[in-house]
């Protein structure tokens, strides 16, 4: 359970200081844990969260719209949707390893969901809302701006990591690969898959994730990496 020490680490981590710290508890809070201990409904991050993507959209709108005066309103439409969608929320969270901070009950806490992508990113969206409340709009662009909107490309290379690996190497290369599963360990509720691309019997990137799926994302973006190293040019967003 997040002390008042850990918060004040959440703090550091997300670079702003609350006047009100309980409204970052409160961002930590999920919905299981509120019913276990018999919170009021309105203690979880949901309403925190409901803020916060309408504050996220309106900013990465503004970015998008300022940094791309030409494009059309639709392709704005769909570069906001996929920077802003579940996965890459998601690897903001993980960066700032949100899921060690979150209030979840027993159930949820067992069935691993302290790494579950939608459980950590929709606390980045509380997060988010939670700053908005305690400090106006100006903290909460300098949240977003550092933590969402930093490092597009790679996110957008992480979270398109299997589309974008398959049209490099059937695409462009011409040749055929395929995800080898070296090990599955763990109890069967909180599973480890650890996954490797092989590409015509070469072995190349692996990745380690909470499900099959996430672990061939993770590989397929370590693969990219090494491609992308070697010279190999991906499509631009």
């Amino acid at each position: 359970m997040p002390n008042e020490y850990n918060l004040e680490e959440l703090e550091r981590r997300v670079g702003y200081q609350f006047q009100n710290i309980q409204l970052l508890k409160q961002a930590m809070t999920h919905s299981s844990y509120a019913n276990e201990q018999k919170i009021n409904k309105t203690g979880n991050y949901e309403r925190l969260e409901f803020l916060g993507d309408a504050v996220l959209e309106l900013v990465s709108s503004e970015f998008l719209y300022k940094k791309n005066p030409r494009m059309p309103e639709g392709q704005l439409t769909k570069m906001r949707a996929s920077m802003v969608c579940e996965p890459s929320l998601a690897f903001c969270a993980k960066d700032l390893e949100l899921g060690k901070f979150l209030l979840l009950g027993k159930g949820e806490e067992g069935t691993g969901g302290r790494n579950r992508e939608s459980i950590i990113a929709d606390a980045v969206e509380a997060v988010i809302g939670a700053i908005y409340i305690d400090g106006g709009m100006v903290p909460a662009k300098e949240f977003i701006d550092k933590f969402v909107l930093a490092d597009l490309e790679d996110k957008q290379l992480f979270y398109d990591s299997k589309s974008n690996l398959q049209e490099l190497i059937q695409g462009q290369l011409k040749k055929e690969f395929s995800y080898e599963l070296l090990e599955e360990s763990g109890p069967e509720h909180e599973k480890t898959f650890h996954v490797r691309v092989c590409m015509e019997g070469t072995p190349m990137g692996e990745g380690v994730g909470r499900t099959k799926k996430a672990a061939e994302q993770q590989a397929a973006y370590n693969t990219l990496l090494q491609l992308r190293d070697k010279g190999y040019v991906f499509k631009k967003y």
